[in-house]
Parts: C-alpha cells; structure tokens; sequence
C-alpha cells in the first residue's frame, strides 16, 4: 500500500484484522506505529498488533507488546486482558521439556506476576493451573536429567541429581519413582565402591531405606527398601568381617615396618660406631709420629 494517509491505512488494517489475514494486519499495524502515536488510535493500534502477532504464533513479540499495552495504558478496560494475554504468550513460548528451560522459568514468572497483579481475576484458576502445568515441565527435566546419570551407571551423580528434585520440588508427583531410583542408585553404590568410602555409604543407604519404609509404609517403595536392606545389612557384615582383616594385615605390616627400620638404626649406629673407631686409631697413630727432619742443607 502507498497511501500515507493514516485513517486509510488503519481501515485497511483493521479489516485485514477481521478477516484474519494477519500477516498483512501485522504490515499494516507497524507501520501505523509512529502515525498515532499521541492519539486516541494508538492503544487500538498496540493491541490489535499484539492479537495479530499472537494468532500468527509470533508468541515472542506478541507477549511484548501485550505487556508495551498493560504498562502504557493502565487505565484502558483492557490492561488486565492484555496483561493475562501478555502471560499467556510467555507460556506459549516454553519449549519442550528435553530443551532448555529458560523460557519455562520467564513463563511462571509472568505468570505469577499477573496473579500478583489481578489476585481476584476470573483468569486466575487458568493461571494456576498453567502453572502448575509448567512447573511439571521442569519436574520432569530434572527427573529425566537424573534418570539419564542412572541409564549411564554414574550411581552417585544420580543419587544426588534425584535428591536435588525433590529438594526443588517437595510437591512432585514423581516421588514414588524417585524414591526408586535413589534405592537403587544408593545401593548399586555401596555395593561398588572403594574401600575407603564402601562404609559410610552402606550406612547412608542403610539409613536411606529406613527413611522410605517410615514415609511411605506398606508402599511398593517400602518393599524395595526392605529388601535392598536385608541386602545391605550382608554388605555390611561382610565389610566389618573385611575390614578386620584389612587392619590386621596394617598391624602386621607396620610391624614389620617397624622391625625393618629398628634393624637398619642397629646397622647404621654400627657402622658410626666402627667409622668413629677407624678414626680414632688414625687420630692416634698420626699423634705418636714425630715430625720429619730436614734432608737438605739449608742456606743462609
């Protein structure tokens, strides 16, 4: 279109609006953008871009401009639609849950700001529940993340990974399953590990269960812990019965060690004792040796 005419162009928009062509409706709206500015057109224009970008899922630029309209126009009836529409872009926008999850946070914080903004909207119970919805989201990429440490047998980076879930999220709907991975993460590494840790981490296993079987009794989760106790209380047997052996073999060692080094001081005093005699005699006999006198006539 090259007419410059302001009213005209902003028909034309609008009915591009109404029919839903909203390409041609969003062309149109930037370029009415500076034309009324100042005027009472300006909010029309704003929002009608903002719905137009949104239904083309331009979500991004849509949820700007929704929230351009709310700050702009906060006594216009329609600051709180723009706001609730604002928020729901944000929510359009998150990615699925194996991406990055940046947007999922922005979302709930948009989110939660038009709860904070509009406590008594009929829009609040959708909102809560996008919430919620997207809360899982992260829920479940932080569950996925941790599972994905236990696929790899990497035991101990998926037993905190899990315990860092429910930490983030007391409230999951995921605990039961969990719970499962942590049982068996924390008794595959007990049951794996060094020497020097295997101890602490068959008590923290041992603990790990008796927790479960006390929140969650006669439960599935109970059951396994159970029986990865009876398990872990043989480990444990086994390992004292180890670790006797283990010191004593210590004891043993260092007593030869000890003999070993008590040996070499006896060795090496005794050859002080002989150096220092070899030198004594030396000192002796050099002692007991006269000068030798001239063999040459010496001239004045």
């Amino acid at each position: 279109m090259k007419s410059a005419d302001k009213d005209f162009i902003l028909k034309v928009a609008n009915e591009k609006f109404e029919k839903k062509k909203w390409k041609d409706a969003i062309a149109l709206y930037e370029r009415l953008s500076n034309l009324v500015a100042g005027t009472d057109d300006a909010a029309n224009v704003v929002y009608n871009s903002a719905y137009a970008n949104y239904y083309d899922k331009n979500y991004k630029l849509a949820g700007h401009q929704f929230k351009n309209f709310a700050v702009t126009f906060p006594q216009d009836k329609r600051a709180e639609d723009a706001s609730y529409m604002s928020a729901l872009c944000y929510y359009q926008g998150s990615m699925d849950y194996n991406l990055d999850q940046s947007s999922t946070e922005l979302a709930i914080n948009e989110l939660q700001n038009f709860l904070n903004s509009y406590p008594n909207s009929e829009k609040s119970k959708n909102i809560n529940e996008l919430i919620d919805e997207l809360t899982y989201k992260l829920e479940f990429k932080a569950y996925e993340n941790a599972r994905q440490y236990y696929k790899m047998a990497d035991y101990r980076a998926a037993s905190v990974a899990f315990e860092n879930v429910l930490e983030d999220f007391p409230s999951t709907k995921l605990r039961e399953k969990i719970y499962d991975y942590m049982l068996k993460s924390k008794y595959e590494l007990a049951v794996n590990s060094i020497y020097d840790l295997k101890k602490d981490r068959i008590e923290n296993a041992i603990a790990f269960t008796k927790q479960v079987e006390r929140e969650v009794p006669n439960s599935a989760n109970a059951k396994t812990a159970t029986d990865l106790r009876t398990k872990l209380e043989k480990e444990k047997v086994s390992f004292i019965e180890l670790e006797k052996k283990v010191e004593a073999r210590k004891k043993e060692l260092q007593d030869k060690q000890r003999e070993a080094e008590a040996k070499q001081n006896q060795e090496k005093d005794l050859r002080d004792a002989v150096k220092k005699g070899e030198q004594a005699a030396r000192d002796s006999a050099k002692a007991a040796t006269p000068p030798p006198s001239a063999t040459f006539p010496i001239r004045k």
